[in-house]
């Protein structure tokens, strides 16, 4: 008798899945009829002209390709200039690691660099001469106490990577608490650059840790530099269009990639509800080494909107890891490279204030409320 009770909010059911991917196909369908639509609009737009200047327009059409796969070479010598620099890169980035990972320390003539706690001390010396007559008789030095203990220096830079990855919002959104124990033993990101196929890949190294066996993680970025030839004109570069991933091998218990949950389902027909086990994906920075499966004839219309949203993401953090984080490493790190991203936005008006106004000015005055949305970002 207690088993046919409804099922709380909270809980999962058959009968909700069933809904949740009905929705699903209609949002694409509606996508799909929108995007039909906007061919419509096209089509109506060019019936509007003269047959003698729409003529034309497709001449000038034929000449904008033209322009835009030359770009498109451009686009692929620049991809291939970018790999002959980046091997010019390799020596400082691997200078960097082993001072990072305490195998090298550097001299005093590579440590010297102006820096704000040097400022200061300057500052400090330049105040004590000024104050030296108007200061108290001196007391003698007092011994130090025996037990006090000085710590030790602690070797290379602990949590660099770490660190680095909570300064840049992007990625502090992905890594979870439980995450933080394993990137602790990350000890370098490689970046390796190819020019044929198009691409990039990232390998992340890591200490011996009880978490997994794998010492490195890589991840694969496949490029292509070509105009599409159902909207050739919308080429704006090489862009990412597959990635891969790897096995990571979890040691037992240790998978912070999956989570057991409980689930109550109900029986279509004859209303019993039983509770099932489920291992379902739990939220963590290691994910990114699993991405969404993408065959290789798939079109984009065959991807969904929710696959695509999953691809579009994890493109858009390989992208940033390879141009950003590895390049700016302890920028990112002191927080320095953080103050360089808030100068990429501009600062707008207060919402709140701007809806006070206009209700203000609608009781005064009477008039119209106009809402105004403005995209103020933007994809690099």
């Amino acid at each position: 008798m207690a088993n046919n009770k409804p099922e709380s909010a909270d809980d999962s059911s058959v009968e909700e899945e069933e809904t949740e991917q009905k929705i699903a196909n209609k949002f694409m369908d509606f996508t799909n009829v929108l995007s039909t639509l906007e061919s419509h609009r096209n089509a109506e737009r060019m019936n509007q002209y003269p047959p003698a200047v729409k003529r034309r327009i497709k001449a000038l059409k034929k000449l904008q390709l033209e322009a835009t796969n030359i770009e498109a070479k451009f686009f692929a010598e620049v991809h291939v200039l970018e790999c002959k620099y980046h091997n010019l890169y390799v020596p400082l980035y691997e200078k960097r690691s082993k001072i990072v990972n305490a195998e090298y320390e550097p001299t005093e003539e590579e440590a010297q660099w102006p820096s704000d706690d040097d400022d200061e001390a300057a500052l400090g010396d330049q105040l004590k001469k000024t104050k030296i007559e108007d200061a108290p008789k001196e007391t003698p030095p007092q011994p130090q106490s025996p037990t006090t203990e000085t710590k030790p220096d602690p070797n290379g830079i602990p949590n660099f990577w770490l660190t680095a990855f909570q300064n840049f919002s992007l990625l502090a959104e992905m890594v979870q608490s439980y995450d933080e124990p394993i990137l602790n033993h990350l000890t370098d990101i490689k970046v390796t650059c190819t020019e044929e196929p198009m691409g990039f890949a990232l390998d992340f190294h890591f200490s011996p840790n009880i978490y997994f066996t794998n010492t490195v993680l890589r991840k694969e970025y496949l490029m292509k530099c070509e105009p599409d030839e159902d909207d050739p004109f919308n080429f704006e570069g090489p862009e990412i269009y597959k990635c891969k991933g790897c096995t990571i091998n979890w040691n037992k218990g240790m998978n912070v990639t999956l989570k057991t949950v409980k689930k109550k389902q109900k029986h279509k027909s004859r209303g019993v509800v039983r509770t099932v086990t489920k291992t379902v994906q739990n939220d963590s920075f290691f994910n990114f080494f699993a991405p969404p499966d993408v065959p290789d004839n798939a079109k984009d219309e065959d991807i969904d909107d929710e696959l695509r949203q999953l691809l579009t993401s994890d493109f858009e953090i390989g992208h940033h890891v390879r141009e950003r984080i590895v390049p700016r490493a302890v920028l990112y790190y002191t927080g320095e490279a953080v103050e360089d991203e808030d100068d990429d936005y501009e600062e707008e008006d207060d919402l709140e204030d701007t809806d006070e106004d206009s209700d203000s000015d609608d009781n005064n005055k009477g008039g119209n409320n106009k809402n105004v949305n403005s995209e103020n970002c933007k994809q690099q």
